[in-house]
C-alpha cells in the first residue's frame, strides 16, 4: 500500500499530513506470515524502529497485518507500520527476510532447502539494488544454508549478512536448564552452536551458573543434573520446533522475540553475544560454511567470533554439523564454491522453466 498525496486536502498551502512519520530508523521484513508478523510486533513493543515496513507476496496478507499492528500504536514507542514492496526497502537499516515454505510436521529444516533457495535467489538481488547497505537477517530455513548462499550471490561483506542461526535455540536451552535447576534464566550462561536443526551442539563443558560451572553448582532441590537430565533437556530443544508444529501448526512467538533481540543488537550497537550464524573463516578449523558461533553483534553486523572453551567431543560433533550443512549446500550445487558462478541455480530439476541449469552435475 503506498501512500500518495491526499486528494481531499485542501489547496490552501498548509501543510498536508501525509500519513507517514518523519523517516528515522527503517526496518523492513520480507514475509507477513505469523513469523513476519511476530517479528514486527516484538520489534514495536521495544521501540527498535520509527518504521517498519511488511512487505509479502500476498500483499493483502501484509496490509491487513500492518493495520492490526498499527491499531496498538497508542501503546508503544512512535512508530509507523505499514504495507510495502521491495522498493520500500531503499534507506532499510535490516531487511530481515522470513518468506519462504513453512516447515511442515514430520519435515526437517533441510528439506525446504531447494524451495527456500529459488525463493531467496529471486527476491535478495530486487533488495541489494535498492538497499545495498542494509544488513540482511534472514531468518527462513534452513538458516545456515540460506545465509551461505545469501552471502556467495550478494556482494555484501560477511559481517553484513547473518542468519537468526541457535539465538532460538539457546533460549529454549537456557529456559530449561532454568526450570530444572530452579534458577532465574538471567542467570544461565550456556550456549547451542552448529546447525540450527538436527545436528546442533549443546556446549555442557562451558555451560555455567551465575559463573559457576555447571558440574559444580548445587541446585536448591539438592538433586544435581544427571545425564538423563542433560540428554532429555537436549532432545527438547533440538526437537521443539517439531513438537510445537505438530500441535499449532508453526512456531512465531519465541523466534519472533529471538530475532528482535538480534535486532535490539543491530540497531543499538550494542557489541552483544549472541550465537547468530555467519560465515566462518577458520575459527575451531572450519571454513566457508555459515553456521552458529558465539559473537558480538552490533551495528556493524557479525564481529568476533569469542574463543569458547569446548571439549573434545564438542568439537567432532561441531565439525559434523559443518560437513552436515555443507552436503546441504554441495547438494544445491553452491559447495565447494565454483571458480564461475552459474547465471541459475540448481532448482532440482534439469529445466527450471525459464534456463537450463548451468551447474555440471545436471
Amino acid at each position: 500500500m503506498h501512500r500518495g498525496r491526499n486528494e481531499d486536502a485542501p489547496a490552501s498551502g498548509e501543510p498536508v499530513f501525509s500519513g507517514r512519520l518523519p523517516a528515522k530508523t527503517r526496518l523492513a521484513i520480507i514475509g507477513a506470515g505469523s513469523v513476519g508478523a511476530t517479528i514486527a510486533f516484538a520489534s514495536m513493543v521495544r521501540g527498535l524502529a520509527r518504521e517498519i515496513v511488511l512487505i509479502d507476496a500476498v500483499a493483502e496478507k501484509a496490509a491487513a497485518e500492518a493495520m492490526d499492528l498499527m491499531h496498538g500504536s497508542m501503546f508503544v514507542p512512535a512508530v509507523d507500520v505499514y504495507q510495502g514492496s521491495v522498493d520500500d526497502c531503499r534507506d532499510a537499516a535490516v531487511v530481515v527476510i522470513t518468506a519462504g515454505a513453512k516447515q511442515k510436521p514430520g519435515q526437517s529444516r533441510l528439506d525446504l532447502a531447494a524451495v527456500n533457495v529459488k525463493i531467496l535467489a529471486d527476491l535478495l538481488p530486487s533488495v541489494l539494488k535498492v538497499a545495498p547497505a542494509a544488513l540482511v537477517l534472514i531468518v527462513s530455513n534452513p538458516v545456515d544454508v540460506l545465509t551461505y548462499i545469501a552471502g556467495k550471490i550478494s556482494s555484501l561483506p560477511p559481517a553484513r549478512v547473518i542468519g537468526s542461526g541457535t539465538v532460538l535455540d539457546t533460549s529454549r536451552f537456557r529456559s530449561l536448564l532454568a526450570r530444572r535447576l530452579n534458577v532465574a534464566v538471567g542467570n544461565i550462561h550456556a550456549y547451542i552452536v552448529g546447525e540450527h536443526g538436527d545436528s546442533e551442539v549443546p556446549l555442557w563443558s562451558s555451560a555455567q551458573i551465575a559463573h559457576i560451572p555447571l558440574d559444580q553448582f548445587a541446585p536448591p532441590s539438592g538433586r544435581p543434573l544427571s545425564a538423563e537430565d542433560r540428554a532429555a533437556i537436549f532432545h527438547h530443544v533440538r526437537d521443539a520446533a517439531a513438537q510445537v508444529i505438530a500441535r499449532k501448526g508453526a512456531t512465531n512467538w519465541a523466534v519472533g522475540l529471538a530475532v528482535a533481540r538480534i535486532l535490539e543488537a543491530v540497531l543499538r550497537d550494542e557489541n552483544r553475544v549472541l550465537t547468530v550464524s555467519r560465515l566462518l573463516a577458520g575459527e575451531f578449523g572450519l571454513e566457508d560454511v555459515c553456521l552458529s558461533l558465539p559473537c558480538l553483534v552490533s551495528r556493524s553486523g557479525a564481529g568476533a567470533t569469542l574463543p569458547v572453551p569446548v571439549s573434545d567431543e564438542e568439537l567432532v560433533a561441531l565439525r559434523h554439523s559443518a560437513g552436515t550443512l555443507k552436503s546441504a549446500a554441495r547438494s544445491l550445487g553452491f559447495w565447494p564454491r565454483p571458480k564461475t558462478w552459474p547465471s541459475r541455480i540448481c532448482y532440482g530439476k534439469p529445466d527450471n522453466g525459464r534456463l537450463r541449469c548451468e551447474l555440471p552435475r545436471c
